[in-house]
């Protein structure tokens, strides 16, 4: 993702500023979307796996990045308090 539009984007709800979601936390979500543990803010169930996305700084919402393009809905983001196994950190 191109630096300049990441240093731009923010949660379209919170206005928190966003970075891109490590490897670890990545496979983190994977995980609980392979479990069927995931849905998204507005209750749809995540059944594909996630290859790129972006997590607001302060860590609670998650956004998919779908062939280069951050999905910026706030209906699209996946809360965090839903992922019993996600990461403490990045």
């Amino acid at each position: 993702m191109d630096k300049r539009l990441l240093d731009i984007l923010c949660c379209p709800v919170s206005k928190t500023p966003v970075r891109l979601l490590s490897k670890h936390e990545l496979d983190a979500l994977n995980g609980a979307v392979v479990a069927g543990q995931v849905d998204s803010v507005a209750g749809v169930p995540v059944r594909e796996k996630i290859s790129e996305a972006l997590i607001t700084t302060d860590r609670k919402v998650i956004y998919r990045i779908e062939d280069g393009i951050p999905v910026m809905l706030p209906e699209e983001g996946i809360g965090t308090t839903q992922l019993t196994d996600f990461p403490a950190g990045a």
